[in-house]
Order: structure tokens, then sequence, then C-alpha cells
């Protein structure tokens, strides 16, 4: 089953950033789309809840050193 998400994401100051939490995201299994937004400070996500949860979308963000809102 599918699952959107936005999650807020502090700490991005540039493109390298967003490139950064976008590769990492994309290369998790179950992740199905990923769009982040400098601007806006979030990546919006689709998911698969039987292959990947929001507890380990925020880990692989934390471990490229930002913060999760």
């Amino acid at each position: 089953m599918s699952t959107q998400t936005t999650v807020k994401i502090e700490g991005m100051t540039c493109q390298g950033c967003v490139r950064s939490v976008k590769t990492a995201l994309e290369q998790a299994p179950g992740i199905q789309s990923v769009e982040v937004s400098l601007e806006r400070k979030q990546a919006d996500i689709v998911f698969d809840e039987s292959l990947c949860s929001l507890n380990k979308i925020h880990h692989i963000i934390e471990e490229k050193g930002f913060d999760v809102q």
C-alpha cells in the first residue's frame, strides 16, 4: 500500500543538500517517489509501507546530517 507524506527538514542550505537527501531516499527499498524543496524545507515522499516506514525515512535523512521536524 502506498502512503504519501511530507517531512519537514532543517539544515539544508543548497542544492547539494537537496540532492544528498533525494538520492539517499531514492535508494531505499520501498520509496516510490521523492521531491525535495530547499525553499519549503521539506520532502514530499510516496512509499510502500510494507517495505519502508516513516521512522526509516527519518533515519535516512538524519544520517545525511539534517534534522527532521
